[in-house]
C-alpha cells in the first residue's frame, strides 16, 4: 500500500505527488492505487504520526525511515536530504524508487 500524505499548507506537495507518479510509472506500476490522506488538525498529526508534509509510506514504511524517525509529528512542512547532503521539500526520485522496490 502505497500511502501519501499532505497538509495544503505546504507548497510542495503538488510537486512530491507528481514525482511519486512518474515513478511509479517509470517502474511500469503506474495503475497502482496511491491513498491520499490530507492532514487537517493536530489530532490527525498525532494519530498518523505525521513528520511532515509531504509524507510518502510504502507498506507502513517512510521512504525516508532515517529522517521520519528524527521527527517530531507536527503540521508543517517537511525536509528530506539529498544523497549529496542538500536539503529539499520532496523526497529523491532515488528515495522513492528505493522504497517501492523493497
Amino acid at each position: 500500500m502505497i500511502e501519501f500524505l499532505f497538509w495544503e499548507e505546504c507548497p510542495s506537495h503538488a510537486e512530491a505527488l507528481q514525482l511519486l507518479r512518474d515513478v511509479l510509472a517509470d517502474l511500469g506500476r503506474g495503475d497502482e492505487p496511491v491513498e491520499i490522506l490530507e492532514v487537517h488538525t493536530d489530532g490527525d498529526v498525532e494519530r498518523l504520526s505525521f513528520p511532515g508534509s509531504p509524507t510518502i509510506r510504502v507498506d507502513g514504511r517512510d521512504v525516508d525511515e532515517a529522517g521520519a524517525a528524527a521527527a517530531r509529528p507536527a503540521l508543517t512542512c517537511r525536509i528530506y536530504h539529498l544523497p549529496d547532503g542538500r536539503p529539499s521539500p520532496v523526497p529523491s526520485r532515488h528515495q522513492l524508487e528505493e522504497a517501492l522496490r523493497r
